[in-house]
């Protein structure tokens, strides 16, 4: 009898202290979460958070760039900014650019220092503007590259590879559309120039010193090489490549993967490699399949 009295004193001394242990536990518990919630105050927004650190960038008189207060990108104090224009998050616009009334700057976008965009101009995601003027309501797609530097470069007397200098600009004219991920290479002795009303597919490379008329319509993957001057209402078809110092006067138009090689110097249609008339390219085409049977 003694030794079961003892037993059972034994269990209930066991339960008292694991019962103090899992006191002991909760409270330590409870303290860390009362800590950790104090250190850490989740009533704050993230909008909150992002404005305490815009708040100390202020106080430390770091004020080269401002916010722009419609789409909280980023333009540096000398830039001029129209107030009805805006420039989305993660936008920047750098010293001495001029950007006008109603445009919209997609994110990811960098405007570099002087850069002229006129009003009512749509510019998309990741595009890069450098050295060049936008005209009023055009409309630049995402991926976009104007204002670089064109592809340049000359053997000296050594046999090394010397770059040209590209120091000129890349105009473009207004109510111009450009397609996504398209270069547009600024001079190197003459501006590289878009014209009025001009439209320009995806993937098109336009190189240094090009100049292109009004109301052109460049279709995908189109290369024009530096140089070449273009008339009016010109229409290349998907494709089509164009050799350096060219000429081709208005009302051109050529056939898909066709490649001109010398001056075009009448207004018609043309087709092949090197481009011809149409008619006459037809009879080549239709003369080579009859002595391919």
């Amino acid at each position: 009898m003694t030794m079961h009295l003892k037993r059972l004193t034994n269990i209930i001394s066991s339960i008292s202290g694991k019962s103090s242990i899992l006191d002991s536990h909760s409270s330590l518990r409870q303290k860390s979460i009362l800590s950790f919630t104090t250190r850490h105050d989740f009533s704050t927004s993230s909008a909150d958070t992002t404005r305490h650190i815009a708040s100390d960038v202020e106080e430390r008189g770091d004020r080269e760039y401002l916010k722009c207060h419609k789409g909280g990108g980023m333009f540096h104090k000398s830039a001029s900014i129209d107030p009805t224009a805006s420039i989305d998050f993660g936008a920047v616009v750098h010293s001495g650019s001029f950007v006008g009334g109603n445009v919209h700057v997609g994110s990811g976008t960098v405007v570099g220092p002087n850069v002229t965009i006129g009003q009512s101009t749509k510019i998309g995601y990741n595009v890069a503007l450098a050295n060049c003027t936008i005209g009023d309501s055009c409309v630049i797609h995402h991926g976009v590259c104007i204002g670089q530097d064109g592809f340049g470069f000359f053997m000296d007397e050594n046999g090394a590879v010397v770059k040209k200098p590209q120091a000129l600009k890349a105009h473009i004219g207004n109510n111009v559309e450009i397609g996504a991920n398209s270069c547009i290479d600024r001079g190197s002795w003459r501006d590289t120039a878009i014209g009025d009303h001009s439209k320009i597919d995806n993937l098109v490379q336009i190189g240094h010193n090009v100049v292109i008329g009004k109301c052109c319509m460049l279709c995908g993957q189109v290369g024009i090489a530096g140089s070449v001057t273009m008339g009016d209402y010109v229409t290349l078809g998907g494709r089509v490549g164009v050799r350096d110092h060219v000429t081709i006067v208005s009302k051109v138009r050529l056939a898909a993967a066709s490649c001109v090689t010398k001056d075009i110097t009448k207004p018609g249609d043309y087709g092949g490699f090197p481009a011809v008339p149409i008619r006459e390219w037809r009879r080549q085409v239709a003369s080579r399949s009859q002595t391919l049977k």
